[in-house]
């Protein structure tokens, strides 16, 4: 059978004739009628024409449903779907929430704790995909005065503390200039055009810079914002093998999981800068993201500590490590949110550390840990307790610090 119009998925969508009462001598319980039959599945098509109406979230609670089971199973639909929430965004006119900045970092930081996202996004990639979104919060509270507030990015320069001084939107600009490495990594546009060739992360920004009005707007925020969109769309779609990428920093590279976890901690760091050169109150990253970070910061250690000896920047290895063997290790233990105990090897950067071996031990906040790899403080004046071979100490702080840039 079909519909007035000849159309068999109208009929199959009209109301179904109810079926026929149960006889009163059925031996049956009567007050538990058979359940209906379930509604067939909408098509393909159907699905995807209510696409716009659930991105204005327009659609039933039933089409609703059916829509986000749809975008679980369909890739093509799924990313439409993100493009047109996206575009939704854009017709809706931000509102600042000056009388309680506290009530948009509480809101976001409920609806990052609930259930995942029907789009499940890789679980390394979400410490960047959360500081982004809390970022870009940030960035749509403030005024238009406040886009030109100045903002002064710390780092060290082997033993030298180094500072530039800058904007709120040019910070967003080094932030979108640096991202741009693993942009093109994925083969995604690079926001310093073709042919730019292997810029250092400083280099990319100053390009950037020279490059775009003087001084910077707020203008910068639309195109990172957009980029960060896209960087974690590709990653949520591209499978498995793409967390093992090669992103290239000039002077080194880092496989693309450790990479977004990197972004996600620069991310944080400069939105302390800006929150910090707004006036605006911003909280440290959850506890599981904090303690991603701070296990990348120790695994990266070792080899920069390697780096810094073949400058003489750092003590030559007390032993000869030979192969299988962990050689001499520095107890790091970090407190409070996202810590935990990690163990640095000290004589060989293919090595791993080991509580046998160890000849020291620090012990640190984990915000002063982060301040301390940010560049934010010297080495001398981090650690809250240490103990053991005080050369060593000094070089895994130095080394800490020196894993900062701009």
């Amino acid at each position: 059978m079909t519909g007035a119009n000849g159309d068999p998925e109208e009929t199959a969508r009209a109301p179904r004739i109810p079926g026929p009462r149960w006889a009163a001598d059925d031996h049956a319980d009567l007050s538990s009628p058979p359940p209906d039959p379930p509604e067939p599945p909408l098509p393909h098509r159907v699905l995807k024409s209510l696409l716009g109406a659930w991105a204005l979230s327009a659609c039933s609670p039933e089409e609703t449903q059916a829509v986000e089971d749809h975008l679980t199973e369909c890739a093509p639909c799924a990313d439409e779907a993100l493009r047109l929430r996206d575009a939704v965004g854009l017709l809706h006119a931000e509102r600042d929430l000056d009388l309680d900045p506290l009530l948009r970092s509480r809101v976001l930081e409920n609806c990052l704790g609930r259930r995942p996202a029907r789009i499940p996004v890789p679980v390394w990639a979400t410490p960047y995909d959360a500081e982004t979104a809390r970022l870009d919060a940030l960035l749509r509270d403030i005024g238009e005065s406040e886009w030109h507030a100045p903002v002064r990015l710390k780092w060290f320069e082997d033993e030298r503390r180094v500072n530039r001084k800058t904007t709120v939107a040019g910070v967003i600009g080094h932030l979108l200039a640096v991202d741009g490495l693993v942009a093109a990594s994925l083969g995604l546009d690079d926001p310093l055009g073709p042919g730019v060739g292997e810029l250092s992360p400083a280099e990319r920004t100053e390009a950037y810079w020279n490059g775009s009005p003087r001084p910077p707007t707020r203008a910068v925020r639309e195109p990172w914002r957009e980029q960060s969109h896209t960087l974690i769309r590709t990653a949520s779609f591209a499978g498995r093998g793409v967390a093992d990428l090669t992103v290239t920093y000039g002077d080194f590279a880092l496989p693309l999981r450790d990479s977004l976890l990197e972004r996600a901690f620069e991310c944080w760091v400069h939105a302390e800068d800006i929150a910090q050169a707004v006036a605006y109150p911003y909280d440290p990253p959850s506890g599981a993201h904090m303690h991603d970070m701070i296990d990348l910061a120790a695994r990266l250690l070792p080899a920069t500590l390697a780096g810094r000896r073949r400058t003489g920047l750092a003590a030559p290895p007390r032993e000869l490590v030979a192969a299988g063997s962990p050689g001499r290790s520095l107890h790091l233990e970090i407190e409070g949110a996202g810590g935990g105990h990690w163990y640095i090897a000290l004589d060989s950067p293919a090595a791993l550390g080991s509580r046998e071996h160890t000849v020291a031990q620090v012990a640190m906040d984990g915000a002063e840990f982060f301040q301390l790899v940010a560049g934010h403080i010297p080495p001398e004046e981090a650690a809250a307790g240490q103990d053991g071979d005080r050369e060593a100490i000094r070089d895994v702080l130095c080394a800490a610090a020196s894993l900062s840039r701009m």
